[in-house]
C-alpha cells in the first residue's frame, strides 16, 4: 500500500520560513513525478512545485517562484518543501502528491497525502 505522509506545518510570521516533508512508503520505486499542491480557503487547489525523480528542472508555480524550493530525499525517500520568505497568501493545506506519469495538474496525481496546514501572519 502507498502512504505519503506530510509534516512539518505550522504558524509562522511574514517573511519566515518552514520546511515541509512528505515520507513515502509503500510501493514507489514506479513513481516517476513528485510535487506539492496547495489549497487555500474558497481557492481551487494549485500546484506549488513539481518536479520529475532526478530532475535538476523541477516547475514552481509562479506565486512561489524564487522562494520555494522542492527537493527528494531518494535515500530516505522523502519529498521536501523548503519554503522561504513566507507571505500570507502563502496560507493553506499543502499536500504532497506522487503518480507515474508528471504533469502540473492535480487531476493527473493518484496519490495523495492527508495535507499540513500552513499559516502565515502579517
Amino acid at each position: 500500500e502507498v502512504q505519503l505522509v506530510e509534516s512539518g506545518g505550522g504558524s509562522v510570521q511574514a517573511g519566515g520560513s518552514l520546511i515541509l516533508s512528505c515520507a513515502l512508503s509503500g510501493h514507489t520505486t514506479s513513481f516517476y513525478c513528485l510535487g506539492w499542491f496547495r489549497k487555500a480557503p474558497g481557492k481551487a487547489r494549485e500546484g506549488v512545485a513539481v518536479m520529475p525523480t532526478g530532475s535538476d528542472s523541477p516547475y514552481y508555480g509562479p506565486p512561489v517562484k524564487c522562494r520555494f524550493s522542492i527537493s527528494h530525499d531518494s535515500v530516505n525517500n522523502r519529498l521536501v518543501l523548503t519554503m522561504n520568505d513566507l507571505k500570507p497568501e502563502d496560507t493553506a493545506m499543502y499536500y504532497c502528491a506522487a503518480d507515474t506519469v508528471c504533469s502540473v495538474l492535480e487531476s493527473d496525481f493518484g496519490y495523495w497525502g492527508q495535507g499540513t496546514q500552513v499559516t502565515v501572519s502579517s
